[in-house]
C-alpha cells in the first residue's frame, strides 16, 4: 500500500478584482417571463454572488492543458473533455505530468496505478467586505448587473434578444486562497505551475462569455504563508506581499529558497 508523507503546505492568498462584468452561470430554476436568461451563481443564504473554487480551479487546469498541449482524452461531462494520463509511464515521465500530480488523476481513470495526492486545493471565494459595503451603498441589492446581448441569426437577420447577469466590474472577491501541498522534493517546482496558471486565468477570462467581453480579472494583494509537517501549528509568513502575479513569478526563485528553508523535505522515522 502506497505511503504519502506531506511536509507542510504552502498558502497563497489574493483578491480577485473584475476589470469587466463576471459571468459564473447558477440555477435558473423557477425562471419567470420576462427574466434573465442566464443569472449568476450565488450563495442561497445570503443572495451574495460568490466564485466556486472548482470554476477557478478548472480553469487554471484547462489553461496549463493548453500551454503544455495536452492531449483533452477524458471527457467528464457533456462537450468537456479533460486530459488525464493513461498509464503510470506517462504520469512521471519527465518529471511528472504537470496537469495530473498538481490537479489530479480524475477517480474513474484506472490506468493510473499508483497515482499521488493532487498537490491543489482552492477554495470558494466569496465577495469581499469593501464591495458588500460598496454594493449597500450605492443600494444595489442584487449585487449584479443585467446586460442584453443580441444574437443575429446570419440567414434572415433576425435579431433575437437575450440577457446575462454579471456582477459589474470593480468589484471585489476575496481572498480567494490557494493550498498547495508539499510531498516531494519536485513540489518546490510545480508550484511555478499553479503561479503560471494564476497569469494565464488573466490573461484569458473567468467564467462565462469572455470571447464578448465577460471575465477579465486581476489577482491583488497577494500573500504566501507555509506551514511545515512538524510545527504544523506555526504559520510563517513570506516577509512582504507581491503587487501582482508578474511579480510573484519573477521573484519565484526567492520564495522557492524561502519554502526550501521553511517547508524542508527530510527523512521522516517510519511507523
Amino acid at each position: 500500500m502506497a505511503k504519502f508523507q506531506l511536509y507542510g503546505r504552502v498558502f497563497i492568498t489574493a483578491n480577485i478584482k473584475t476589470l469587466t462584468g463576471l459571468h459564473i452561470g447558477g440555477s435558473n430554476t423557477g425562471l419567470e417571463i420576462g427574466g434573465v436568461d442566464k443569472t449568476v451563481i450565488r450563495n442561497p443564504l445570503t443572495g451574495q454572488p460568490y466564485i466556486p473554487g472548482s470554476s477557478l480551479r478548472g480553469k487554471m487546469r484547462s489553461q496549463t492543458e493548453k500551454i503544455n498541449g495536452m492531449p483533452l482524452n477524458n471527457p467528464i461531462v457533456e462537450n468537456v473533455r479533460i486530459h488525464s494520463c493513461q498509464s503510470d509511464q506517462e504520469y512521471k515521465a519527465n518529471g511528472g505530468c504537470p496537469v495530473c500530480i498538481i490537479f489530479g488523476v480524475p477517480a474513474d481513470n484506472k490506468k493510473v496505478k499508483e497515482p499521488t495526492p493532487a498537490r491543489l486545493v482552492v477554495r470558494d471565494v466569496l465577495l469581499s467586505d469593501a464591495s458588500l459595503k460598496k454594493f449597500a451603498e450605492e443600494k444595489v441589492k442584487s449585487f449584479s448587473e443585467i446586460k442584453t446581448e443580441v444574437a443575429i441569426d446570419r440567414v434572415t437577420s433576425q435579431a433575437t434578444p437575450r440577457s446575462l447577469e454579471r456582477v459589474p466590474a470593480e468589484a471585489v472577491f476575496g481572498p480567494a486562497e490557494f493550498v498547495f501541498g508539499i510531498y516531494e522534493t519536485a513540489d518546490y517546482e510545480r508550484l511555478e505551475t499553479v503561479i503560471k496558471a494564476l497569469k494565464l486565468v488573466e490573461d484569458d477570462y473567468l467564467g462565462g462569455a469572455g470571447s464578448r467581453g465577460s471575465g477579465k480579472v486581476k489577482f491583488e494583494s497577494i500573500e504566501v504563508s507555509a506551514r511545515k509537517h512538524d510545527a504544523y501549528m506555526n504559520v510563517v509568513k513570506f516577509q512582504k506581499p507581491f503587487d501582482s502575479i508578474q511579480d510573484l513569478a519573477g521573484r519565484f526563485d526567492e520564495l522557492k529558497n524561502w519554502l526550501a528553508v521553511n517547508v524542508p523535505i527530510k527523512n521522516v522515522p517510519a511507523e
